[in-house]
């Protein structure tokens, strides 16, 4: 996730009738934590290969759509959203948390960065060929992943790219305490196969899955089994709709 703005982000609110408590509570948790979760991760992608590989090949694809608009959701402090970047696309990042938005603009100027939420995304239809929802959704609950993955649908264009990763298992973890702030998060693991059931309701195709042990480099090891997950957009007519209203996908 990530955190508040500066001049060059924009900041925009939750979008949608209004948001929900456990919205509110991963927001105010990564609010208070911005700065030191950024601390954490900033050597994560340069310890973990596996990672790079998924990410360089996810964006060779998109490149390969002649359009290299692409968009992650949940980018905190924008480290996955400057390496998309790097590696030649057009990249947008979106954050419920305006800490982490902040955070992400101060470090990448240059790129820009949205505060607002998964379900109520704030851009157009056929937006971006290509979509990164980079552990992410572990702190989507079920009854909300239709609506992310709607509006996933809705802003892709036909054809488009959606990489996922995310913690395997099955369970819900709750968090509430981090490096010394009070935290209130839920860590949702799911099995691929669980995330590919809400992904084909919304025209989604699967094209590479990966599952791998947990990885023990880094400044923090990982306890869980991680899942990647490549699904496609495909040829679809979708309904014209305002930014934020669902779409009907008809196949």
């Amino acid at each position: 996730m990530n955190d508040g703005t500066t001049d060059d982000a924009a900041e925009l609110p939750v979008e949608g009738a209004r948001e929900s408590a456990r919205e509110a509570a991963t927001r105010a948790s990564y609010d208070a934590i911005a700065e030191t979760y950024t601390d954490w991760i900033a050597a994560e992608l340069t310890a973990k290969p596996h990672d790079r590989a998924v990410l360089a090949a996810f964006s060779e694809l998109v490149l390969s759509t002649g359009k290299p608009e692409a968009l992650e959701i949940g980018c905190g402090p924008g480290r996955i959203t400057a390496f998309l970047a790097a590696l030649g696309l057009a990249p947008s990042g979106l954050d419920l948390s305006p800490a982490m938005i902040a955070l992400a603009s101060c470090l990448y100027p240059n790129l820009d960065f949205t505060t607002g939420s998964m379900t109520a995304l704030p851009y157009e239809d056929n937006s971006f060929s290509g979509l990164v929802a980079w552990y992410s959704i572990i702190h989507v609950p079920d009854a909300s992943l239709d609506t992310v993955f709607s509006e996933a649908a809705r802003v892709l264009r036909p054809g488009g790219w959606f990489q996922l990763a995310f913690q395997l298992g099955a369970r819900i973890d709750h968090q509430s305490e981090a490096a010394g702030f009070d935290v209130d998060l839920d860590f949702h693991r799911r099995s691929i196969d669980q995330v590919l059931t809400f992904l084909h309701k919304h025209g989604f195709a699967p094209a590479t899955r990966l599952e791998r042990e947990p990885d023990r480099a880094g400044q923090f090891p990982e306890r869980t089994r991680q899942g990647y997950l490549l699904v496609r957009l495909e040829a679809t007519t979708t309904t014209t709709t305002a930014p934020g209203e669902r779409a009907t996908v008809e196949q």
